[in-house]
């Protein structure tokens, strides 16, 4: 797969995350205050655990993104703020129950809410997570909204299914991966730019661009993050690296490295896949394969064609430091890898 998106000149600008971060810093703090205050319960334990869950940290790069896409537009109301908000609650939804799919007792560097409180009442959280998500959509009264808003939901639970359907399966097709990460990733993305361009009244055009620059930020994310699960250290990503590997996820370095070995290799592979668990020793034998095949920069390849595309749709908007900074972050997102 190349790209023929020429890139856009870069900025001197080290972090443009961090700088959107600075720049809606004072919105981004509205959105965890209504989150809080959304999230209060007479049942202690609800509480509890939705506090912990947000406060656990994150990027909240889903819920920028809907307050650099008002941004764009020189917004200047409130729903930003509370669609934002949804957008994070979605999100935060999703982990729980990934967590809980996963088997996951980590986070962030932190104990997942599952790991401490079980189960059952991870996924219950998860749900009431969701259905304060849905009050505030029509609370908003946007049929639009709730519309994209509530579609996304499902098309996240559909790319889990999909993702099961495809646990431990080596010979995955490269095409069924991205079917997976457009639906359980890059879709929220896309529907946290799109929201951006809904509450301003923007052209099907302009709307259309959002969703475009969403939806492939999103993709160019988590390949990079599938990347960093073969190719980092714990300090700089934060999480245990081989944590897809060991749980049987078959993600773009996997596929691709299955793709390029020969009959031997993929014999040891999928014998791998075929355990219950995996080893150290395993993780290593991959490693190897890896490096010999020289994949990371093969997958990298992928996560740039994605992070022109991204940048790329942004080009129908005005030069102005919203549309440049958004344009920088897809630049960013895949220099993570060294």
């Amino acid at each position: 797969m190349t790209s023929n998106v020429v890139p856009l000149k870069k900025l001197d600008v080290s972090n443009p995350y961090e700088d959107l971060k600075l720049n809606y810093q004072s919105e981004i703090e509205k959105v965890d205050e209504f989150t809080k205050e959304k999230l209060s319960s007479h049942i202690e334990l609800v509480g509890e655990m939705s506090s912990y869950l947000i406060q656990s940290g994150g990027k909240r790069l889903r819920p920028l993104l809907t307050i650099a896409s008002s941004g764009l537009f020189n917004y200047d109301g409130d729903r930003h703020i509370k669609l934002a908000a949804c957008v994070e609650l979605i999100h935060n939804a999703t982990l729980l129950h990934d967590d809980v799919i996963d088997k996951s007792d980590f986070r962030r560097g932190k104990k997942t809410n599952n790991n401490i409180w079980g189960n059952k009442n991870s996924i219950l959280t998860g749900d009431y997570l969701l259905s304060r998500c849905f009050e505030i959509m029509v609370e908003d009264g946007s049929l639009e909204v709730l519309q994209l808003l509530s579609s996304v939901s499902s098309e996240i639970a559909q790319g889990e299914i999909l993702q099961l359907q495809n646990e431990k399966e080596v010979e995955t097709l490269e095409k069924t991966y991205l079917e997976i990460i457009n639906a359980k990733t890059s879709s929220l993305f896309a529907a946290a730019m799109r929201v951006g361009g809904c509450i301003n009244d923007r052209t099907k055009n302009e709307k259309e661009a959002l969703t475009s620059y969403g939806l492939n930020l999103g993709t160019c994310f988590q390949i990079t993050d599938d990347i960093l699960d073969y190719h980092s250290d714990n300090l700089s990503f934060g999480k245990n690296i081989g944590n897809d590997f060991y749980e049987g996820k078959v993600t773009l370095p996997l596929i691709m490295l299955y793709q390029k070995s020969n009959k031997d290799e993929r014999v040891i592979i999928k014998n791998m896949f075929a355990q219950i668990t995996r080893t150290k020793e395993n993780l290593d034998t991959i490693l190897h394969l890896i490096n010999k095949y020289q994949i990371i920069a093969a997958c990298k390849k992928r996560a740039e064609h994605f992070s022109s595309v991204s940048a790329d749709s942004l080009g129908i908007f005005p030069e102005t430091s919203e549309r440049i900074r958004l344009q920088e972050l897809a630049f960013y997102i895949v220099n993570r890898i060294n």
